[in-house]
């Protein structure tokens, strides 16, 4: 039996991530899309409502922190399920994150593998992954 295609929406400004990220998504059948700064990412969710945001923390015009903070405000948002995705890998940082509504942390570098395979295990019924 195949698993329903989930839509994901990768949200980073680093072309190379972007592109690793894609590629991965689209060959495990998630459809993708990209946005490449926080305004344009609050665009997306609403014209592609995915299923999965993966936000990088740092970037331009709205940062990933106000883009999570405004898609938690909407109550028609609240089933997408947003992974945080910094650089910035302190205990304060992940917090903030996790405060602000995100449902996973990533910190960089991570295997791009591996956060597939965290993505796939977000919409397996009652599994919360593990930070």
């Amino acid at each position: 039996m195949s698993k329903p295609s989930r839509k994901v929406l990768i949200v980073d400004d680093e072309p190379n991530i972007v592109t690793a990220l894609e590629f991965l998504f689209k060959r495990s059948g998630y459809e993708v899309r990209v946005a490449g700064n926080g305004a344009e990412a609050l665009e997306q969710v609403d014209a592609f409502r995915p299923d999965v945001v993966l936000l990088d923390v740092m970037m331009p015009v709205k940062s990933g922190y106000e883009v999570c903070q405004t898609m938690r405000e909407r109550p028609d948002l609240a089933q997408i399920k947003v992974v945080m995705l910094s650089a910035k890998g302190s205990e304060a940082e992940i917090n903030k994150g996790m405060a602000l509504g995100a449902d996973l942390y990533v910190t960089k570098p991570f295997s791009t593998q591996e956060l597939v395979a965290t993505i796939d295990r977000l919409f397996e019924p009652g599994s919360e992954p593990k930070q």
